[in-house]
């Protein structure tokens, strides 16, 4: 996959086995991984499978998943976003990690904004799906500046989630 999309901050790329070190010490963070239901990485050979599954199954499966996220002339792997297939629930999700010496500044929001154009226009997407816990309300907030709608809680494996929806503008 070669896709590259560049916001006026970010750079959006697909994840190399170049990124597997930046993404497990992100990772490491609690305060990161409170929020994620995956506990977090919780070794170096998990975050290895973990990001070649995206580029061998996510990439060539499915033609797209999450981006490995730069800041342009700052700053190399700051975290991801992006879309995700979901085949357990046949939906495309939205999400986003980053390090947190980036958060409240929008980059969640500039990274989310980038990945939906990309869903709708150019992999003519008809809705995208994004799941938060409910404690989680900077996560709830990005979401709905982008436009989701709430429409139910889920609980999974003993958590539970928002799940919101947003189908393109007409």
């Amino acid at each position: 996959m070669n896709i590259r999309i560049e916001t006026p901050r970010l750079l959006l790329r697909p994840f190399t086995l170049n990124d597997i070190e930046a993404a497990y010490n992100m990772n490491l963070d609690q305060e990161i991984s409170i929020f994620t239901g995956d506990g977090g990485v919780v070794n170096y050979d998990e975050m290895e499978r973990r990001i070649r599954g995206i580029i061998s199954e996510d990439y060539m499966k499915y033609g797209y998943g999450r981006f490995a996220v730069e800041l342009i002339g700052v700053d190399s792997f700051i975290g991801f976003a992006g879309l995700k297939y979901l085949p357990e629930y046949a939906v495309t999700d939205l999400g986003y990690r980053f390090k947190k010496k980036y958060w409240g500044q929008g980059i969640a929001t500039e990274a989310g904004k980038a990945s939906i154009e990309y869903g709708f226009n150019a992999l003519k997407l008809k809705e995208l799906r994004a799941y938060a816990m409910e404690e989680n309300k900077a996560s709830i907030k990005v979401l709905t500046k982008l436009g989701f709608i709430y429409e139910m809680d889920l609980t999974e494996h003993a958590l539970t989630y928002q799940q919101f929806k947003l189908v393109p503008k007409v």
